[in-house]
């Protein structure tokens, strides 16, 4: 049971979300996978569910907004899509799905529209808009779109996931758009971003903050996560930052929305396969999990957990401060015993110009010495996840838990790490990575020093 994470109701997991903000509210619109008896297509079909939270603490949810279709039906799933407004109307482009047409190699991702007076119940327009895969792209790969306004040229501009048409290896995946004056008659444009670089891209998302505009996609066939690019126009040419992306494996799918005040990326945590464990691979659908883009003065992105996630918890201790040395090896300290499986830490720490790493310890038995660590390496300057120890060779199933930490030593750096159940967040200098685990080894708490010394200041825990 998850303290601050949300997770829908009625035993069913989080797919991909449609987020739209306004006066401070975020809706999310979202597919609820029962996985009866598998994820997404193994499932029933699903329609976009809405729930809204103005304090990512408490949400209300309001039901099915778009419902899936019959078997025959261009819509039988209602995949993924964006929400915006314009006029008095809610607009909701959308993807529709059908299980039967994909196996039979025909036409199956198919770009749909339908409008809402009120946010919460929309109406399809099947017969209005149906735009199919253009000649030489994929009809199995065709979806997520996107819609903006594109103020200079007065126009509404779609973008989309797809690749050409070919073997699904080949790295043709790439992001096309489509340009409308009125929303019902629109203009094919050709490729939008087209890197070759991976075998798909889909979750496209455009916003822009300050001078930058910044273009998000979610690769799934090199480290599985999602990207982002940048420009000083909207429609390109794309730079790509040194550090593309926003977070690891697994936080997946992630698209943005501003509500006035903030911008926000909601992705969701996947779940392993059947839940077997953290050696197996990872599924669709999970948890959603919220990341507060935070923009760098070079105009790069970082992320944030939101600060109503840490007031949630209530109880707060304040650690005095340690320092940990080891000028040959590794030294640790348990911070907290019984800690429990839901609590916030939060410290500074300056590091030493020789230390190698630092390591965050959760779920510690000391007895075993067994426990999941990030760890904060300034050799490598990379933040991993893993268990530790990793005896008998291998327990963890690692690949893109991990991401670049530009750290030094003699440098001070914060660090924030929510658990809550199931689900670890840590953000380091507004770099984030996030994991799932299956076992719980000890109920304690440590932070370890390796070839060098660490100085930890302002701990907090929170409970």
């Amino acid at each position: 049971m998850y303290k601050v994470f949300y997770q829908p109701p009625n035993n069913t997991w989080m797919g991909d979300i449609m987020p739209y903000g306004e006066k401070g509210t975020f809706y999310l619109y979202h597919q609820r996978d029962p996985r009866d008896p598998g994820p997404l297509t193994e499932s029933t079909p699903f329609g976009w569910a809405l729930s809204t939270t103005d304090n990512f603490i408490n949400y209300e949810d309001h039901g099915i907004s778009i419902s899936s279709g019959g078997p025959d039906d261009v819509a039988q799933w209602i995949y993924a899509g964006s929400v915006f407004k314009a006029g008095d109307k809610i607009h909701a482009f959308y993807t529709g799905y059908n299980k039967k047409a994909d196996q039979a190699g025909k036409t199956s991702q198919v770009l749909l529209h339908a409008i809402s007076d009120d946010y919460e119940h929309f109406i399809k327009n099947v017969d209005e808009l149906a735009l199919p895969a253009q000649p030489g792209y994929d009809v199995t790969d065709w979806r997520d779109p996107w819609v903006i306004w594109d103020e200079e040229n007065s126009q509404y501009l779609l973008i989309l996931g797809t690749r050409l048409a070919g073997p699904k290896s080949k790295l043709t995946g790439r992001i096309v758009s489509f340009t409308s004056k009125d929303l019902k008659k629109w203009d094919f444009q050709g490729d939008f971003f087209a890197p070759n670089l991976y075998t798909g891209l889909e979750m496209p998302d455009i916003f822009k903050i300050g001078d930058w505009w910044y273009l998000l996609y979610t690769e799934y066939s090199d480290q599985s996560k999602t990207r982002y690019r940048m420009s000083k126009n909207m429609t390109g040419p794309w730079i790509k930052p040194k550090d593309d992306s926003f977070d690891g494996r697994a936080y997946y799918a992630a698209r943005s929305a501003y509500d006035g005040n903030r911008r926000v990326l909601f992705g969701w945590v996947p779940t392993r396969e059947r839940g077997q464990g953290d050696l197996v691979n990872w599924e669709w659908g999970g948890t959603y999990v919220p990341l507060e883009i935070v923009q760098r003065s070079n105009g790069t992105l970082g992320t944030k957990l939101p600060d109503e996630l840490t007031e949630a918890f209530k109880n707060s201790t304040q650690i005095s401060p340690i320092t940990i040395e080891n000028s040959e090896g590794r030294s640790e300290k348990i911070i907290a015993t019984n800690v429990g499986d839901h609590y916030v830490l939060d410290f500074d720490v300056n590091l030493d110009v020789n230390l190698a790493d630092i390591a965050i310890r959760a779920f510690k038995n000391q007895e075993t010495d067994e426990s999941y660590q990030y760890l904060l390496s300034v050799d490598d300057q990379r933040l991993t996840f893993d268990k530790s120890p990793e005896w008998p060779w291998y327990q963890m199933m690692t690949k893109g838990l991990e991401r670049p930490l530009p750290i030094k030593g003699g440098q001070p750096i914060h660090v924030k790490m929510i658990v809550d159940d199931d689900i670890l967040v840590i953000v380091v200098e507004n770099v984030s990575l996030i994991s799932r685990v299956y076992h719980k080894f000890g109920n304690d708490l440590a932070i370890a020093v390796s070839n060098g010394e660490a100085k930890f200041s302002n701990i907090i825990l929170r409970t």
